[in-house]
C-alpha cells in the first residue's frame, strides 16, 4: 500500500502509470486509448446471473483511485472510454477490430487472458505477468505456440474449461488438457457435438449432460466486438502530454520517480530566460567578474535592502571552497561570481559587506552551511531572514528531501533543470530563492508557526554553525587504542561462540548464522525472510533466553559496530587541521523536531554498555586547563507529558521532586515509596517511558521479559493511577484523526498520514507518532530555545568558553577555568526556564577532564 502525505492510497494509481508509460516510451504509439469497467451489470449477468458473482466488492482502497487515474489519462492526453452494460474487453474488441478495418496494428495490454481472443495478423496482445514487472507479447504464433489453438478458438476453450475468476462454469469434470484435445480434433464447441459418436463415453456424457453450460460458457467468454461507440481516430491521436498539469498530478501524488522522468522532458523543452545586457526581456541575469564591479553592485543591493543568496562550493562545505555565489535582487535581475580558488580572495572580499551588514536582508537556502562555508573563506554572516530549505522542514517535517529542486516544484510548481550555461543556471537558482520566500513564509504564517521560524529556528542555525566551527577535541592516541582493546574483546567473543556452537562459522553471516541458531541448535525460528529465517536484533533479542549463544552474538555485533562505526570511523573524521571533530548538525532531518547528527552521529553511540559509554573518555577540552560541562534535562519528556496532559498526580510528583519512577513504582504496585524494590523501580520506569511512546502490553512484556497479562495489569494500573494522563493519550489520537497532525508546545505540526490507513499495524504506528510527538517535539522545542539564550549569553559576556555539543537532552560546554562557577550557574538557570511549564523543569550539571569523567555540580 502507498498513500501521500494526504493519506490517499496512490499504489494503483502509480502501479497503472508506472506500466503505461514504458509500453508508451517503448511502442511509441500513434493513437491510445484506455478502456474502463463500468459497473457490474452487463449484458453477461443478464444472460447467467452468475457471471463473476463470487467477486468480492471493489476494496475501499482501491475505489477512489479509478478517478485519480482518469485525472492521470487527461493530463497524458490520451482518450480513455467506458460504456454501461459492456466491459472494458468489449470497448477493446470494438476498437481493435476498427482498427483492423482501418488497416491499422493493434497492440492490446492487458492482464486479462481472454484477449487472446483478438489476436490476428494485425492485432498483438501484451499480457502482464508478476504484477506490472513482465509481459509476454503474443502474436498468432505465440497463442498456437502456448495452446495449440488459434487465437479464436480461445472461446471455446473457455466454453469448455470455464474461467473460475470470472465465475463461467463450463463442462463440469474437463480440465484444459481435456479441452485442448477436444479443440485440436474438433476445432469448436459446436463442432464437438456434431461428433460426440467419436468420443469415448464417458466424455461423451460429460458433454451431453452439459451441452447449454458449454454454449453459454462461449458465449461470455466471447469479446463484443459490436459495441455501438462512436470511433474517431483523431480523438485518440497520441500527442504530448500537458508537462506542467501531470507535474501538478505527480506531486500531489507524491509519485517521485515519475516526477523525475517529467522533468528530464521538461528541459528538453524549457526555453532559457533572454540574457541581454540592456536589462530587457524575460530575465537579467549577469556575470560579475572584476573586484570594483561586484564592490559597486553590491553598493546597489545596499540601496534596495534585500538579496536572495545561492552558494555552490567544492567538496565537503565545511572546507569553505566556495565555487560560486549568486544573488539576485529582483524577481528578475540577478548576479553571479564564480570563484577559481585562492586566487579569487580579492573577489570575494568584495562581497563582504554584502554578507556581513544587517542592513542587507538575506533570503538563503541553507544558512547554517552558508555560515559554516564563509567563516572558513574568512566572512561573516548576518541579516538572514529567511531561510526556504527550513521553512519548507517546518511545513512539512516528514519529507525526505528538501533540495532546491524539490522546493520549485513543490511551491512553484515548475521544474528547475540544470542549463549549460553556469550564468543563466546559478542566477536562475538564486531567482528560484527569492521567489520562494515570499511563497514559504505565508504558508508558515497561515499554520501559526511564524514565532517557532522567526525566534527559533532561524536564529538556532547560527549557533548550530558556530558549534560545528568550534568542534570538539579528541584523543586520536586512545582511539587508537581503543580499537586495538575492541579487536580483541571482538576475538575473545567469537572464540566463545564458537566454543558454543561446536563449530567455526561466519557470525557476520544470516545464512550461517540461521543454519547455527535453526538447523544446528534447533532453536525456533521466529521470522522468515525471501532468503532464509532472520536474524535481526529483534529476533535475537526473542532468542536469547532460550540460548546463552544469543546473548554473546548481540554483544559481539554491538562491539564490531562499536569499532567499525565509532572508533575507527572517528578517526577517519578528524580535521587534520584543528585535529577536532566537528561533527554536522542537522535541523531538518527528524520529523520530531530533534537535532540529529552526522558525520560522526553522536546521537547513536550505544552507552548502555561499559564499552560504549568509554568511548566518551576520547571527548576532551580544547586546550589545557579547560573544564567540560554538562547541562542535561532530568526526565524532560515525562515533565512535558505532566504539562500536557495536566495530570495532578503526576504533576504532584514533579512538584514536590520525587524521584518520579519510585513514585509510578508505589502507584502501580500499590506500596508506600519506601517499600519499593529496585526490581519495581526499573519496571516502572519502563512503564513511564513507554507510556510516552505508546507502547502496547506485547511491547512492554517483551522489554521486561513478563507475561503480556502482566504487562496488561501493569498499563492498567499505571492509567488507573493517572488518569489524566490516558485522557490525554485519547485526546490526542482523536485530534490527530480530525485535524491530520499534531502539534507540539511551540505549534510545530507534523501531519499523520498513517492514522488513516485500513491497515492496523500503519494505523497503531500512526497513533503512537500522535502520542509521542508533542512530547517529544516539545522537549526538541525546550533544548532549542535554551541553546539560543545560551549562545547570546556567551556572546553578550564576550566569553571565551563555547557551547560545542548537543546530544539528546543534553548540552556539552568546553569552559576556561575561571568561568566554570558563573557559566555552570547560568547554564541551569537558562535550560530550566527556556519555556515555562507546569511542573519544575530540572537540570543535572556534571563537569569533567573528559566526557566519560564526569561528576555532578
Amino acid at each position: 500500500m502507498l498513500t501521500n502525505g494526504e493519506g490517499e492510497f496512490t499504489n494503483a494509481a502509480y502501479g497503472f502509470t508506472t506500466m503505461f508509460s514504458k509500453i508508451l516510451a517503448e511502442e511509441k504509439p500513434d493513437w491510445v486509448v484506455v478502456c474502463f469497467d463500468k459497473g457490474k451489470i452487463t449484458f453477461r449477468t443478464e444472460q447467467y446471473q452468475e457471471y463473476k458473482g463470487h467477486r468480492k466488492a471493489t476494496p475501499p482502497e482501491l475505489r477512489p483511485q479509478f478517478p485519480l487515474i482518469k485525472k492521470i489519462l487527461t493530463a497524458m492526453n490520451v482518450a480513455f472510454e467506458e460504456k454501461e452494460g459492456f466491459e472494458a474487453d468489449d470497448l477493446i474488441g470494438t476498437f481493435v477490430r476498427q482498427g483492423e478495418k482501418e488497416d491499422v496494428i493493434n497492440l492490446v495490454l492487458t492482464g486479462d487472458k481472454d484477449a487472446l481472443q483478438l489476436v490476428s495478423p494485425k492485432s498483438v496482445v501484451l499480457l502482464t505477468r508478476k504484477g506490472i514487472s513482465e509481459l509476454e507479447r503474443y502474436d498468432e504464433k505465440a497463442v498456437s505456440d502456448r495452446f495449440g489453438l488459434a487465437p479464436e478458438q480461445i472461446i471455446d476453450l473457455k466454453g469448455l474449461m470455464g474461467d473460475s475468476s470470472d465465475n463461467i462454469p463450463g463442462v463440469p469434470g474437463i480440465g484444459e488438457k481435456t479441452a485442448l484435445k477436444l479443440l485440436q480434433q474438433f476445432q469448436t464447441v459446436e463442432n464437438i457435438y456434431l461428433h460426440l459418436n467419436e468420443i469415448s463415453p464417458k466424455l461423451r456424457d460429460k458433454l451431453t449432460e452439459n451441452q447449454n453450460l458449454a454454449i453459454l460458457s462461449k458465449g461470455l467468454a466471447t469479446i463484443e466486438c459490436c459495441v455501438p461507440i462512436e470511433i474517431d481516430f483523431n480523438r485518440l491521436k497520441y500527442e504530448e502530454p500537458d508537462y506542467e498539469q501531470l507535474l501538478g498530478l505527480y506531486k500531489g501524488l507524491e509519485f517521485k520517480s515519475l516526477i523525475k522522468g517529467i522533468l528530464e522532458k521538461m528541459a528538453t523543452r524549457e526555453t532559457p530566460p533572454v540574457l541581454q545586457e540592456n536589462g530587457e526581456g524575460e530575465a537579467n541575469f549577469h556575470r560579475l567578474a572584476a573586484p570594483e564591479e561586484i564592490s559597486r553592485t553590491v553598493q546597489e543591493v545596499l540601496e534596495t535592502g534585500k538579496a536572495a543568496i545561492y552558494v555552490t562550493h567544492r567538496g565537503n562545505y565545511f572546507d569553505g571552497d566556495i565555487s560560486s555565489i549568486s544573488f539576485a535582487v529582483s524577481e528578475s535581475k540577478a548576479y553571479t561570481v564564480f570563484f577559481d580558488g585562492d586566487r579569487d580572495r580579492e573577489k570575494l572580499m568584495s562581497l563582504k559587506e554584502l554578507f556581513a551588514t544587517e542592513n542587507i536582508e538575506k533570503v538563503v537556502y541553507n544558512a547554517k552551511d552558508l555560515q559554516v562555508m564563509l567563516f572558513q573563506a574568512g566572512q561573516e554572516l548576518q541579516g538572514v531572514c529567511a531561510d526556504v530549505m527550513l521553512g519548507a522542514y517546518l511545513l512539512n517535517p516528514g519529507s525526505s528531501e528538501y533540495s532546491l529542486e524539490s522546493l520549485c516544484l513543490e511551491y512553484l510548481n515548475r521544474a528547475l533543470v540544470t542549463r549549460e550555461d553556469e550564468v543563466l543556471d546559478h542566477c536562475g537558482r538564486a531567482q528560484v530563492v527569492w521567489q520562494l520566500a515570499g511563497i514559504i513564509e505565508q504558508k508558515i504564517a497561515d499554520q501559526g508557526m511564524k514565532d517557532l521560524y522567526d525566534q527559533v529556528e532561524l536564529p538556532l542555525e547560527s549557533v548550530l554553525a558556530e558549534m560545528e566551527i568550534a568542534g570538539v577535541k579528541v584523543e586520536s592516541s586512545q582511539l587508537k587504542n581503543m580499537s586495538q582493546e575492541l579487536e580483541a574483546a571482538v576475538q575473545h567473543i567469537s572464540r566463545e561462540i564458537f566454543e558454543l556452537a561446536g563449530e567455526e562459522f561466519n557470525i557476520n553471516s544470516p545464512k550461517q548464522l540461521g543454519v547455527i541458531l535453526f538447523e544446528k541448535l534447533g532453536l525456533p525460528p521466529v521470522k522468515k525472510t525471501k532468503t532464509g529465517f532472520s536474524t535481526n536484533a529483534e529476533v535475537l533479542d526473542q532468542l536469547a533466553p532460550r540460548h546463552e549463544i544469543v546473548a554473546k552474538i548481540l554483544e559481539h555485533r554491538t562491539l564490531v559496530k562499536l569499532k567499525s562505526t565509532y572508533v575507527d570511523g572517528m578517526q577517519i573524521l578528524i580535521n587534520a587541521k584543528t585535529g577536532k571533530l566537528h561533527t554536522s548538525f542537522n535541523q531538518t532531518v527528524t520529523a520530531t523536531g530533534r537535532l540529529s547528527s552526522t558525520e560522526p552521529n553522536l546521537q547513536n553511540i550505544p552507552i548502555r554498555m561499559e564499552m560504549g559509554r568509554q568511548i566518551r573518555k576520547v571527548f576532551v577540552p580544547s586546550r589545557e586547563g579547560n573544564i567540560l560541562l554538562a547541562g542535561d534535562y532530568s526526565q524532560i519528556e515525562l515533565r512535558v507529558l505532566a504539562h500536557i496532559s495536566g495530570d495532578p498526580v503526576l504533576k504532584e510528583a514533579f512538584q514536590q521532586d520525587q524521584d518520579i519512577h519510585t513514585r509510578t513504582a508505589a502507584e502501580v504496585f500499590g506500596v508506600p515509596m519506601d517499600a519499593v524494590t529496585s526490581e519495581m523501580r526499573r519496571r516502572a520506569k519502563a512503564v513511564n517511558f513507554g507510556i510516552v511512546y505508546g507502547i502496547s502490553d506485547y511491547g512492554l512484556s517483551r522489554d521486561l521479559g513478563i507475561t503480556r497479562k502482566e504487562a496488561k495489569r501493569y498499563i492498567d494500573s499505571y492509567f488507573a493511577r493517572y488518569p489524566g494522563v490516558a485522557d490525554y493519550l485519547d485526546r490526542v489520537v482523536r485530534e490527530a484523526r480530525d485535524k491530520g497532525y499534531v502539534t507540539t508546545l511551540l505549534n510545530r505540526r507534523r501531519y499523520l498520514p498513517d492514522i488513516y490507513s485500513s491497515n492496523f499495524n500503519v494505523r497503531s504506528f500512526g497513533e503512537r507518532t500522535a502520542m509521542n510527538t508533542p512530547i517529544q517535539g516539545s522537549a526538541a522545542d525546550i533544548i532549542k530555545v535554551a541553546m539560543i539564550r545560551l549562545s547570546r549569553y556567551l556572546h553578550d559576556q564576550g566569553s571565551r568558553s563555547q557551547m560545542i555539543l548537543q546530544v539528546h537532552d543534553e548540552l556539552i560546554f568546553d569552559v576556561v577555568p575561571d568561568e566554570i562557577d558563573t557559566l555552570a550557574k547560568t547554564v541551569k538557570e537558562l535550560m530550566e526556564n527556556a519555556v515555562p511549564l507546569d511542573v519544575p523543569i530540572k537540570v543535572d550539571l556534571k563537569r569533567g577532564e573528559d566526557w566519560y569523567h564526569m561528576t555532578k555540580i
